[in-house]
């Protein structure tokens, strides 16, 4: 009867050593993995071209804005966060005769923090080294900080395009926002060295079946001049 406390005693011993030893295993395996691409990847990249636009929806003058610029990065991918209704984008990079066949459309994210925790681990399954995002100055610097902390914590280079808005725009931000997502954001760029939240509704523009729309009935933004 006195055996069996020590032999309950001494697996409880090892349970513990094997846990110390896997969350420091785990915990290295974080800080080497963002020292590499803070310190190696990362200085690497900002002097390569950009190989990617991520455009954080919003604003359907952010949309107008990327499918003019599409006309100059005509091969490099296009991922649009949450933006306008799908058939307004595509009637959008019609109008602009922009190439639609590498723009693709992310319908999970429902905030700016969701536009990166999403957008992270498909460009990084698209092999992107420099991003350029676009969004609007009153979505500054919000999404610049987010930009930074998400994009650069796995050595993606970032470049902002600001898109300037008409009239008054619904987006303000605010010092609480900010401050909650840039914390909530930093705790991520350690957590996401582990885990990639896969996004299930990212589909290609030129997939929109744009009589179906007509059918149901849509409206676009005013903004966006599209009847």
């Amino acid at each position: 009867m006195a055996k069996k406390p020590k032999n309950v005693a001494r697996k409880h011993r090892h349970w513990q050593r094997w846990l110390k030893l896997t969350l420091i295993a785990v915990f290295g395996f974080i800080i080497l993995n963002l020292a590499i691409n803070l310190a190696i990847r990362l200085p690497m990249n900002q002097q390569k071209p950009v190989d990617a636009i991520l455009v954080l929806g919003g604003s359907i003058r952010r949309e107008i804005y990327v499918a003019n610029l599409a006309q100059q990065y005509q091969d490099i991918p296009i991922l649009i966060s949450e933006g306008s209704k799908d058939p307004c984008i595509l009637l959008l990079f019609e109008r602009a005769k922009a190439p639609k066949t590498n723009v693709w459309l992310e319908k999970c994210a429902d905030s700016t923090f969701g536009n990166f925790f999403f957008a992270v681990p498909i460009l990084k399954q698209w092999r992107v080294h420099k991003v350029k995002v676009v969004t609007s100055p009153t979505h500054l610097p919000r999404a610049q900080w987010l930009a930074a902390i998400h994009l650069q914590s796995h050595g993606i280079a970032v470049e902002i395009d600001a898109v300037r808005e008409i009239g008054i725009p619904g987006n303000r931000e605010s010092k609480l926002k900010t401050g909650l997502d840039v914390t909530r954001s930093i705790i991520w760029a350690f957590v996401g060295q582990l885990i990639s939240p896969p996004c299930w509704q990212v589909i290609p523009l030129n997939s929109v079946d744009l009589e179906a729309w007509r059918d149901q009935g849509f409206q676009c933004e005013s903004q966006g001049k599209i009847s």
